[in-house]
């Protein structure tokens, strides 16, 4: 590669992403990520206070696979050809990259020094990387194109796959489709680092201890394809030594890793894996076709999470991709072409690593992760769910949007379990962190009638599935504790996805589901006593308030005290109040009963 190419480290990383200012008077910036298998394209706005979301604006990927121009068959008599990129190629990828700048700065306002582009393996592998930058500076005079070292492909896919999540404590692995990445992300007790004071970041250790290996999916499939029997088994085995290293090379400077990896060892626990790039989401996307639960009811493979067991599955895979004749969600017809090779990487991936106990898919990559590397440390590391966008919200501005009332709220719901409960026992919205966001949502929509709000719960589950810090499990106890809320009046249609929502909730915590109901129906009688919003904390504590008390015999009975003061109570039909609760632990084979009581203050 020309010593003209523009490369982006670990030492200089900061200085080549644009510079993030709050005070700016324009936060959009473009990312282009000029991958082996595509190029990716995409504007996002990065607005405070909202800027962790990395709400994306506007997206497209051009199908042009960099790995295939590089490795075109050769005409050479000794089968051979320079690593170079074909004329065409270079034509196509300067013009497209040239329209995508046009869309960025005449179409979205993105200033052009906010607008970058990085390429990875293929642009370091070709002999003529430079006649590529120099025809897209030809095309696009002002746009700066950089390529990424392995280090730093490592840093940005991994805390991509990181911006989905509120913590992520796991193995991080990128596939794409000239290399997959691997390293370790522990993001809890982060608070401590102080960047200015030279300590390393834990993002940039991870990065540098990682390891990039020459196997993404392109490559690999190409050997398995069209080389001899012998090559393949050598470069399989040079995968799987590889793979064993870098983990090796993992536990040897991250002692959590090491200490997971001897207890998974003995079996009494297990490896959670973070997996991003289009390999493995394609290799996601075919475990969630073959899901228990069918039809699977969120429609992305982001933050979506399999059992350890359903990942090991590899063969089982393998052969559905082979017989199953119809369209897979997630997969295109080369992704399911390279499915084998993916399936490689995998199986050395579980040679590799101690018994995984979970694998998440990520929708972040290497543009999320480079907007998040341009953002301070404490935006970083702050919770998305805290920041709900794109949601009609019940919270009002002013004073009463306040954390006190919020608090208040939350307390108000919580005083209704049992006396010693452990909320962190079970999947709900609030060991989820997800109390503000339903919150937001108690007194939406309440023009509407009770059974398009239902329905309107469980839709919204489904109709942003990259949000940020939104697991599909989070989605689902979100969806079945607001449906709940409103009754869970549905139609036929309606009931077929709540039923697939609850099998996703009671896959993950069997009671989980008994508990969504309960507080969707104590939600829903606080917020018939309260009919909006409520304007200071006296206006809860004033008119409401519960307690409750569990009896465990061969039924789980759950006595619930409700207790309204008298102003509050005028007008209102006691009954109505009780019947809220009348299809809680009715579902399945649940084994508990809610005796509710009602009680007006004199």
């Amino acid at each position: 590669m020309s010593s003209t190419v523009d490369i982006v480290t670990i030492g200089n990383y900061k200085e080549k992403l644009p510079r993030w200012d709050p005070n700016s008077k324009n936060h959009r910036y473009a990312l282009v990520d000029m991958g082996s298998n595509g190029i990716r394209f995409s504007v996002s706005d990065l607005c405070p206070p909202r800027a962790r979301l990395l709400k994306c604006l506007y997206r497209e990927r051009a199908a042009i696979s960099l790995f295939d121009a590089l490795n075109r068959p050769s005409t050479s008599a000794h089968g051979d050809h320079p690593l170079v990129f074909p004329d065409a190629t270079i034509k196509q990828v300067s013009q497209t990259l040239a329209r995508f700048r046009s869309i960025a700065v005449d179409s979205y306002d993105v200033p052009p020094s906010q607008l970058i582009v990085f390429a990875t393996e293929a642009m370091r592998r070709a002999e003529n990387a430079a006649s590529m930058l120099e025809a897209i500076r030809a095309e696009a005079p002002d746009l700066s194109v950089h390529i990424l070292s392995p280090q730093v492909e490592t840093l940005f896919g991994a805390v991509g796959a990181r911006s989905s999540f509120v913590d992520v404590k796991g193995l991080i692995l990128d596939l794409g489709g000239g290399s997959v990445q691997m390293t370790w992300m522990d993001t809890s007790g982060t608070s401590g680092y102080q960047e200015d004071q030279g300590q390393p970041l834990p993002e940039v250790e991870a990065a540098v201890a990682g390891q990039s290996l020459p196997f993404g999916a392109a490559r690999l499939i190409k050997i398995l394809d069209t080389a001899h029997v012998d090559v393949q088994t050598s470069e399989k085995a040079k995968l799987q030594d590889g793979m064993a290293k870098a983990f090796q090379t993992l536990c040897a400077k991250f002692p959590t890793l090491a200490q997971l990896a001897a207890e998974a060892r003995g079996k009494e626990a297990g490896i959670d894996i973070f997996l991003c790039g289009g390999g493995f989401r394609g290799y996601g996307s075919m475990i969630m076709h073959n899901n228990p639960i069918q039809p699977y009811p969120i429609p992305s493979i982001g933050s979506y999470t399999a059992s350890g067991q359903l990942f090991n599955k590899t063969k089982e895979m393998l052969k559905v991709n082979k017989s199953f004749e119809g369209k897979i969600f997630g997969m295109s017809k080369r992704r399911r072409a390279q499915f084998p090779a993916i399936v490689t990487v995998v199986e050395a991936l579980i040679a590799a690593v101690p018994p995984i106990r979970s694998a998440t898919f990520c929708s972040g990559g290497n543009r999320e992760g480079a907007l998040l590397m341009m953002l301070p440390r404490e935006i970083r590391n702050s919770n998305p769910l805290s920041l709900p966008d794109d949601i009609e919200s019940s919270i009002p501005s002013g004073p009463a949007q306040g954390g006190t009332t919020l608090q208040v709220l939350l307390s108000t719901l919580h005083s209704a379990f049992p006396p010693g409960f452990d909320l962190t026992s079970v999947a709900s919205v609030f060991s989820l962190q997800l109390g503000p966001l339903y919150a937001s949502h108690i007194w939406c929509r309440m023009g509407e009638s009770d059974a398009a709000n239902a329905s309107s719960a469980l839709h919204d589950a489904i109709n942003h599935p990259d949000s940020p810090g939104l697991t599909h499990l989070a989605r689902a106890v979100l969806a079945v504790t607001l449906c709940a809320r409103w009754g869970a009046n549905l139609g036929p249609i309606d009931q077929q996805l709540q039923r697939n929502l609850r099998e996703l909730v009671d896959a993950a915590d069997p009671n989980a589901g008994f508990w969504a109901d309960y507080t969707g129906a104590v939600t829903a009688a606080l917020a018939t006593v309260i009919p909006a919003w409520p304007k200071s904390n006296e206006a809860i504590r004033d008119k409401i308030s519960f307690r409750s008390s569990a009896e465990q015999g061969k039924k789980y009975k759950l006595h619930l005290e409700i207790t309204i003061s008298k102003g509050a109570s005028r007008g209102l039909d006691l009954d109505d109040l009780r019947e809220l609760f009348k299809k809680v632990g009715k579902h399945g084979d649940e084994k508990k009963k809610v005796i509710v009581t009602v009680n007006v203050l004199a």
